[in-house]
């Protein structure tokens, strides 16, 4: 039998794209990669609403934030990691410099973690940082601020885009540069990052077509391409990255929809199989989860058709640290569902019993498969 640790964040207190709270707090499962089935753990209460969730690149820490209505800044909490029964021992918490605090990312030395805040109060209201950045020390605890910037700029999506919304962040894969994908004004906004110090300094942007709401983004496992998913208008950007240069350039713009989509639906998550041959997009509302074939010689990732995630509202999904299996956290079913990932042909196959678990809107495994 070979399994790994999974962690779920969810929403416990009342949000607006929520309709019902039903999570408590960060729960732990042992997941066997062979049959699908899931050994509940534990749940890590004292958090409000870590909507994401995130496990160092070492498997010491996990990272998660808290996204609150009305807070100017939400929080970012630590926890160290027992491998063995995957139990969560509070570190430290940080506030994040601003509100709505959707995301957060690890840099590849270790040494850093930076969050997204997506903002919702009035841009006028302090301190309306859209990222920050902080120091993370051997065992996963997190200091004090180190850098910080604000986005600027709206788009013409009347609701969506009255200010900027950042969504994503992470760095590069020589983690020279940090990227950060702004819903708000349309745009991949990249800094130049100091490895030693965290200090960031702006660098340059990508604009993608205005009303498309750019979202989550993953760099290629091997190749010198990244991919966009974006949410407002359901759409997937093949992009080309040069990493000297630090920057990006679109390939293609497809969507994410079967012809007979739900007219409401919007994009979510995106991920990239380990083995590099194929990615996948979350459609809410189609409730689907879209495949891509992506080119090896050109970069492009071609839909080749969804299969439906077993829930409603896909938020979020994330393979296991093997490639072999798909988890898919459905937000408003309260439940998890897990897809068998095929590398011959992309086909995302349901095995196991669904898990269930309140208002899922992350996922997030451990890198040590045992």
């Amino acid at each position: 039998m070979s399994s790994v640790l999974l962690y779920v964040g969810g929403v416990n207190r009342g949000i607006g794209y929520v309709a019902k709270a039903a999570g408590q707090g960060i729960a732990a499962f042992r997941l066997d990669l062979e049959t699908g089935t899931a050994e509940p753990l534990a749940v890590t209460n004292g958090i409000d609403n870590p909507t994401f969730v995130e496990v160092s690149k070492d498997g010491k820490s996990l990272a998660a934030v808290s996204e609150m209505d009305g807070w100017n800044e939400g929080l970012i909490t630590a926890y160290g990691i027992d491998p063995d029964t995957g139990a969560l021992e509070y570190l430290c918490k940080q506030p994040t410099r601003g509100d709505y605090t959707a995301h957060l990312g690890h840099d590849n030395s270790g040494r850093f973690v930076g969050i997204a805040n997506y903002g919702g109060l009035p841009i006028t209201a302090k301190p309306n940082s859209s990222i920050a950045i902080y120091p993370r020390t051997e065992d996963g605890t997190i200091g004090s601020l180190v850098a910080e910037a604000t986005h600027v700029g709206a788009g013409p999506v009347a609701g969506r885009q009255d200010r900027p919304h950042a969504h994503c962040i992470k760095w590069t894969p020589d983690n020279r540069f940090v990227v950060v994908a702004d819903l708000g004004i349309d745009q991949l906004v990249v800094y130049r990052f100091d490895t030693q110090t965290g200090v960031l300094a702006a660098h340059g942007l990508l604009a993608l077509p205005p009303g498309s709401g750019p979202r989550h983004f993953q760099f290629h496992p091997s190749l010198p391409y990244a991919y966009l998913v974006n949410e407002l208008n359901c759409t997937l950007a093949s992009l080309a990255f040069d990493a000297g240069n630090g920057s990006f350039s679109v390939l293609a713009i497809v969507s994410s929809l079967p012809s007979d989509a739900a007219a409401d639906s919007s994009g979510s998550a995106i991920a990239i199989a380990g083995d590099g041959r194929h990615l996948f997009v979350g459609n809410r509302g189609d409730d689907s989860i879209a495949g891509f074939a992506i080119d090896q010689a050109t970069g492009i990732a071609r839909f080749i058709g969804t299969t439906p995630c077993g829930g409603h509202i896909p938020r979020d999904f994330a393979f296991d640290p093997s490639g072999r299996v798909l988890a898919v956290a459905n937000q408003e079913s309260d439940r998890l569902n897990l897809f068998r990932y095929s590398p011959e042909d992309g086909a995302l196959a349901p095995i196991g019993a669904p898990i269930p678990v309140g208002s899922p809107t992350s996922v997030a495994f451990h890198p040590t498969v045992r």
